[in-house]
C-alpha cells in the first residue's frame, strides 16, 4: 500500500487566491480515482524555500493524500502535471510513501 502526498499552494505567484472550487474539484477527481482523499484545508501550512538567488520564497499550502494499493507512476506523473497547469506552478512536489495499513 502506498500514501500519495502533495502540497497545493493557495493563491498563484502573483499572490491571487484559488478559488475553494479548485480544492473541491481535486477532491472530487481524487475520490473518484482512489475512492477517497484526505484534505488537509482548515490549517494552512507555510512552505518556504530557497530560489537560485538564495531568495527566499514562501507559499500558504494546503495537503492532499490518498492511499492506494498499487501505484502507478504515469497515471501520477499525468495528474501532476495537470495540477501545475491549473494552479500556475513550475513544480508540485508529489510523493509516494510505502505504507501498512493496521
Amino acid at each position: 500500500m502506498y500514501l500519495i502526498q502533495f502540497l497545493l499552494p493557495l493563491s498563484d505567484n502573483e499572490g491571487k487566491a484559488f478559488s475553494r472550487s479548485e480544492f473541491e474539484n481535486v477532491r472530487a477527481e481524487l475520490t473518484e480515482q482512489f475512492g477517497g482523499v484526505t484534505a488537509f484545508l482548515q490549517s494552512p501550512a507555510l512552505g518556504l524555500w530557497k530560489d537560485e538567488n538564495d531568495q527566499v520564497s514562501r507559499d500558504a499550502v494546503v495537503m492532499f493524500e490518498v492511499m492506494a494499493e498499487e501505484l502507478d507512476k504515469a497515471w501520477w506523473s499525468n495528474y501532476q502535471h495537470t495540477l501545475e497547469q491549473r494552479f500556475r506552478q513550475e513544480e508540485l512536489v508529489v510523493r509516494a510513501i510505502s505504507a501498512e495499513k493496521l
